[in-house]
């Protein structure tokens, strides 16, 4: 190839990777807005919490662990949205990064029992005992220490996405036939964390945890505490999200998401951008998982649900996809609505999510993000 057709190629994928993901100024003012309102919030609530009971501004401790539980639910929206929006990888097994990121977490808790458990025994959790276990699995050596168990919630997801993409992406699986591998994947981890032989506590999964870092998970203060950390994680990933979609990594991920085809004939390697991307949405979905399940207090397999996949794209539909901040405003909009609907009509949820979802998607096509720009758009012509 001569240096006069090398010159060529490499300005056509300049011109593509720049024509793919023009950053309007109205997606950066809206990135600016999201994030003052995330630290408000986080500001906000961790003072109203500490006011009097009966003041007006009181925020008790069950919502604050309610919200603490929505944050973890928003960073994993951006995990998706991140590979759906911006790279066109409708993944529907994320719930299985999200898990696995939190039986890690689970397996940490479950050694700081100790021999406060049921039975006494310092070196097995309950469920083992009860299942006449004799000794502790290889896997579960090391998670008493919590700077391991940090790595591992990062380590076992990524590895898990980075097997998974490597063969899927290497292959060239794309479209509907990826999204049903995903499913797959994640309902194939499902039934194995069902099994007792697994070492996971079977059908009831891992519970009655007591403390973290020396900390007791039924203090309030801690409970405060594990909202600001899950509020501080999801400003951390929605900052590192957005500083890589600025980047060349990220206008060719857009590119590849609009056409594919050019941008590998162009000379671009498609499978590892891909990769890369993939592996660090399920690390995102990991360290969500692993700030879900001492706020909660279990984590069992039903955490694998394909259905709960399917239940995170929609957050980030009806929310926008493509945004980052229209994920996370899905998220908490749409759990907000869902403990509200399971309190006053339980047998009405599903219809209302399913009535939302089809509304969204035949009049709002963007969501709610792309309603807000539109708004703006309209304004600013105004």
């Amino acid at each position: 190839m001569t240096t006069k057709t090398v010159e060529t190629v490499e300005a056509v994928k300049e011109e593509a990777v720049e024509t793919a993901a023009p950053r309007s100024a109205g997606r950066q003012r809206g990135s600016l807005v999201f994030i003052l309102t995330l630290i408000a919030l986080i500001i906000g609530v961790s003072i109203c919490n500490k006011l009097p009971e009966g003041h007006a501004l009181y925020v008790s401790n069950y919502m604050v662990t309610l919200l603490g539980k929505y944050l973890t639910y928003a960073i994993l929206a951006v995990a998706v949205d991140l590979v759906w929006g911006y790279l066109g990888i409708l993944s529907l097994g994320h719930a299985a990064f999200f898990a696995l990121g939190g039986y890690v977490m689970g397996m940490h808790l479950m050694r700081q029992i100790g021999d406060r458990g049921v039975y006494g025994n310092p070196d097995l959790p309950d469920f083992m005992v009860f299942l006449n276990w004799t000794e502790l699995p290889w896997y579960w050596t090391g998670f008493d220490n919590f700077a391991f168990t940090a790595l591992m919630i990062l380590l076992v997801p990524g590895l898990l996405a980075y097997v998974f993409g490597w063969f899927a992406f290497r292959s060239r699986v794309n479209g509907v036939y990826l999204s049903i591998i995903t499913q797959a994947l994640t309902y194939a981890l499902m039934l194995a964390f069902f099994r007792n032989e697994m070492g996971f506590g079977g059908n009831n999964g891992l519970t009655d945890f007591r403390e973290l870092l020396g900390f007791d998970l039924r203090s309030n203060d801690v409970r405060l505490g594990l909202f600001i950390a899950s509020g501080v994680a999801l400003l951390l990933t929605y900052l590192l999200c957005d500083m890589i979609l600025r980047s060349r990594l990220g206008k060719v991920a857009v590119a590849i998401r609009d056409a594919e085809n050019r941008t590998r004939f162009i000379g671009y390697r498609v499978d590892r951008v891909k990769l890369a991307l993939f592996v660090l949405s399920a690390m995102i979905a990991g360290l969500a998982g692993a700030l879900y399940v001492p706020q909660v207090g279990i984590i069992n397999p039903g955490e694998f649900s394909p259905l709960n996949s399917i239940e995170v794209v929609v957050w980030v539909a009806i929310g926008g996809r493509g945004t980052l901040y229209g994920a996370v405003l899905g998220a908490l909009g749409v759990n907000y609505a869902k403990t509200w609907f399971t309190g006053a009509f339980p047998e009405a949820w599903l219809f209302a999510l399913g009535l939302l979802f089809v509304v969204v998607t035949l009049l709002l096509p963007r969501g709610i993000a792309g309603l807000l720009r539109y708004k703006r758009s309209t304004q600013a012509a105004s």
